[in-house]
């Protein structure tokens, strides 16, 4: 199994791993998120492959904040649900913190739902920690 950088050709697969986990983004705004995504030096986008087979992906970028040291942020990381617990996603997420550790940052961060269950043991069991818990708010401006 072998980690590279995430390329637009992988929209498809990006697709159907993402319906995975209850998020179905319309095949035109999924390739406009992406190009904007790979285009950006502060993100950070990557497969876990094996046989030319992707198993999952990350996408991490760098967050600057007032109140919080600079960090990097797991955006999302999803592995196909007939690969978990094959290692796809510790090497996802360690290569997302060496990504971090590149950059100079030490602070990597992610968001999960709360009723992720397996998703919070992978994470504990990684050494991530449940620092806090929050409600997501969120507002649908009008184009002017």
């Amino acid at each position: 199994m072998e980690v590279r950088l995430l390329r637009r050709s992988d929209q498809q697969v990006v697709s159907e791993l993402m319906r995975q986990l209850g998020y179905d983004i319309p095949s035109a705004e999924l390739a406009r998120r992406l190009d904007r995504i790979l285009a950006l030096e502060t993100h950070y986008a990557a497969v876990a492959e094996e046989g030319g087979r992707i198993l999952g992906f990350v996408h991490a970028y760098e967050r600057h904040t007032l109140e919080r040291p600079r960090s990097v942020v797991v955006q999302s990381i999803v592995v196909d649900s007939s690969a978990r617990k094959t290692g796809a996603g510790k090497l996802l997420m360690i290569d997302a913190e060496n990504w971090a550790r590149k950059k100079g940052i030490r602070h990597v961060v992610l968001y999960t739902r709360t009723d992720r269950d397996d998703a919070h043991a992978f994470y504990e069991h990684i050494g991530y920690r449940k620092v806090a818990t929050s409600h997501l708010m969120t507002r649908l401006l009008d184009a002017t």
